[in-house]
């Protein structure tokens, strides 16, 4: 396995499986129950093109923030992979972390003129852990063809949560409560496995450093 495919898989997984959109689909729907289809598809468009602006910004200036906090990766990685686990554990239970959706942000949505950039680009699609992800993988991709594919990576992610959203009604009626759940607590498991592996990279890199290993 070349290291570019190494990445994909890594980057793809991660990112996808923090965002989690078929398991937000039963929350996006119930955000936007009262729209006409043109109007969810609209509002699913502008939702993923804010998550796409945030998550490119903060992998561009992840270096920069580490830099000016005196952060290091390997602490990033620690913190990232706890607030990992946590998710996963969440999706585990088929709930939605409330960093993610709260029921007043719910509530609210319904008498938004346009709910589009919050609350579902951010913190819906673009949440604490998709950001911290982006900026854990582009701080460790010095070179410029990795972080090109990052932004591929990002990019197509997004491309399928407009995908899934779009077809969210269909997803419902087709695999039910109970079929996007079973997936949603699939991918909270990688997600668990993901987060344990972040925290071990990060704590292997502390104690190198610390006994100049």
């Amino acid at each position: 396995m070349t290291e570019y495919t190494a990445f994909f898989i890594l980057a793809f997984s991660t990112i996808f499986t923090l965002i989690n959109p078929i398991g937000l689909t039963a929350v996006y729907l119930s955000i936007v129950e009262h729209f006409d289809t043109k109007e969810k598809s609209r509002i699913a468009l502008k939702g993923t093109i804010t998550a796409f602006v945030i998550l490119i910004i903060f992998s561009l200036i992840g270096d920069v923030i580490f830099s000016f906090y005196r952060i290091t990766v390997s602490a990033f990685k620690i913190a990232g992979g706890i607030l990992f686990f946590r998710t996963g554990i969440q999706m585990l239970e088929a709930r939605v972390s409330r960093s993610r959706s709260t029921p007043k942000e719910e509530e609210e949505a319904g008498s938004k003129e346009d709910i589009a950039y919050t609350p579902i680009g951010i913190p819906l699609i673009a949440g604490p852990g998709a950001i911290t992800s982006v900026m854990i993988l582009s701080s460790e991709t010095p070179e410029w063809e990795l972080k090109l594919l990052l932004f591929g990576v990002i990019t197509l992610v997004l491309v399928l949560t407009y995908m899934i959203f779009q077809g969210a009604d269909y997803l419902t009626q087709r695999f039910g409560t109970t079929g996007l759940r079973i997936v949603q607590r699939i991918m909270g498991l990688i997600l668990m496995v993901i987060a344990v592996q972040f925290v071990i990279d990060g704590v292997g890199s502390v104690l190198k450093s610390w006994f100049n290993l």
